[in-house]
């Protein structure tokens, strides 16, 4: 099935591609007299006002995985699947409140080089080697595949063609530009991503109920289908693997959130870019209210797709056409694509761009985190600790083109998995506990030592790999145990957290560590503005899943 794209849905689109390249190729432009420097380019010269940084962060977030994955997952399972957006409210205020602070303060440009500061060199290689990797092998391929596949999906075009386009779109203005026109293409797609989303949402609502409007819609898709309303799931889920009931919401999805916004680079980046610490912060803020309702235009028209197809009073109206490539349980990664070609034409322009801005804005934040980690953590550490700033700037942009390129390979080789985002989230959770059981007692626990981190670091991939393999068919063995995968990262983070207090404790026999982090009550005050925006973000979270836990 492809879309039929009218000449307005290709205006829209070619118009919004040359305004992200021109303000792209324009912000990344050498000031006169100014040639870019490495601040410049990896931090955006330390100068992104709060509006900036919340719509960055969001724009970065939202990829395909969330449009095409998680609508996929609001398909198959539902609204439980927006636990990762909500949940993710509240993590941002933790993050603002109590990380930024001292990540600021110590005037850092990657997440290494804390542990650098705070434990050793030879940790931050580890870390900053495990990011990488994770960074070019599923973050870079996984976006690439599900953009490319919604473009086969909806255009007909080849993937490989797709993945080049995308890489190609991506590299043209983030290589040059770096963190700059990262950022500030960024407040652009926020601004397509969400009109384009709400347009999707609208219109399947609007279709599901005949024509009588959202709140009709919202009506029919509940009454539909009232199970896929449940927030918290019991063991006689299908999905209950996936989304383990109360353990959601209080064990292994605090790990995927407290690392993904605390400690990941592609995401942290553009808060370390920050005027100021209480900006950095009113930007955080921004992207906590955002996330309440992200789910509105990527959680929904999936589970009004579902309605839509099993209603034939609908599939009726909607001509032949719509038989055409149809989402199912066991695809239901097409739901999204599959509701594009419902949308009148102009629109269809509209949530294709919005689309095309969730790809490319993740595209662009990852090559940039990615070429500053290596660059700084690795390059600079251990190749030419002496580089100039316009050697750095080089080595920058050459390291993102590498990282596309082994991506770009390594994309067409994740076709056949279903539910992506689902796939995202486990593989980065085989990594994520022990980065942020080092981190989260680097912080806050001064007893550490960076022997103990070190060892905590390298025997979480093994207890992560424990836990993984026995879904993978080995739970015959008595040996191994079969529980879900987020309950898998919350044993995890709580066995490493035990062997670096362990180890920490033997090694200092209970004494403080000489690189721990003095911390006062001050350390965390926030302005009133913060205080109650996070407090306004807690009641909406905890009325939402009031609303609908069961």
């Amino acid at each position: 099935m492809t879309t039929h794209f009218g000449f307005w849905d290709y205006f829209i689109f070619i118009a919004y591609a040359l305004l992200i390249l021109g303000v792209g190729l324009w912000v990344s432009r050498d000031k006169e007299g100014h040639q870019k420097n490495a601040e410049d380019y990896f931090l955006a010269s330390k100068s992104l006002p709060w509006w900036a940084i919340g719509a960055s962060l969001i724009a970065a977030n939202i990829s395909a995985e969330q449009f095409i994955g998680m609508s996929g997952s609001g398909f198959a399972l539902g609204l439980a699947i927006a636990s990762y957006e909500w949940m993710a409210a509240i993590t941002l205020i933790i993050v603002g409140k109590y990380f930024l602070p001292i990540f600021i303060e110590k005037g850092l440009y990657t997440i290494p080089e804390f542990v650098e500061k705070r434990f050793s060199t030879n940790l931050k290689t580890i870390l900053a080697v495990f990011w990488i990797g994770l960074y070019v092998f599923v973050n870079l391929a996984s976006v690439l595949y599900l953009g490319s596949l919604a473009l086969e999906t909806i255009m007909g075009i080849p993937m490989i063609y797709g993945i080049i386009g995308l890489a190609m779109f991506a590299a043209a203005y983030s290589l040059y530009g770096g963190l700059s026109a990262v950022a500030w293409t960024d407040v652009i797609q926020v601004v397509f991503l969400v009109l384009g989303g709400l347009v999707t949402t609208y219109i399947a609502l609007n279709t599901v109920s005949g024509g009588e409007g959202v709140i009709a819609g919202i009506k029919t898709v509940y009454q539909a289908t009232p199970e896929r309303f449940s927030m918290i799931f019991d063991e006689s889920n299908a999905y209950y693997d996936m989304l383990p009931g109360i353990g959601v919401l209080i064990g292994g999805m605090w790990v995927a959130n407290l690392y993904y916004w605390g400690f990941n680079q592609y995401i942290i980046q553009r808060t370390l870019a920050a005027k100021s610490l209480k900006e950095s912060q009113k930007g955080i803020l921004l992207a906590a209210f955002l996330k309440l309702v992200i789910p509105l235009i990527v959680v929904i028209p999936g589970i009004a797709a579902y309605v839509m197809i099993n209603d034939q009073d609908v599939m009726s109206s909607l001509g032949d056409s719509a038989l055409n490539n149809l989402p199912s349980l066991d695809q239901a990664d097409k739901a999204y694509p599959w509701l594009l070609q419902f949308l009148p034409t102009g629109m269809k322009g509209v949530a294709f761009a919005a689309l095309a801005a969730a790809i490319v804005s993740s595209l662009a934040s990852m090559l940039n985190s990615t070429s500053t980690i290596f660059t700084m953590d690795i390059y600079k550490q251990y190749i030419n600790p002496t580089a100039s700033d316009k050697a750095t700037v080089n080595v920058g942009r050459l390291s993102a083109a590498v990282a596309l390129v082994i991506a770009s390979i390594m994309a067409p080789l994740l076709g056949g998995i279903d539910q992506a985002f689902q796939f995202i989230q486990e593989y980065t959770g085989i990594v994520s506990p022990g980065i942020l059981a080092v981190f989260m007692l680097g912080l806050f626990w001064k007893k550490t030592t960076n022997k103990a981190a070190i060892i905590g670091a390298l025997t979480s991939i093994p207890i992560a790999l424990y836990f993984k393999v026995a879904p993978n068919g080995w739970s015959t063995s008595a040996f191994f145990v079969d529980v879900p995968f987020m309950n898998q990262m919350g044993y995890t983070v709580l066995l490493t957290v035990s062997v670096i207090a362990l180890v920490s404790y033997m090694q200092h026999k209970g004494a403080d560590d000489k690189k721990g982090i003095p911390i006062t009550k001050e350390s965390f005050n926030t302005s009133p503005l913060f205080n109650i925006g996070a407090f306004a973000v807690m009641l909406i979270v905890a009325a939402l899943y009031a609303s609908f836990w069961n």
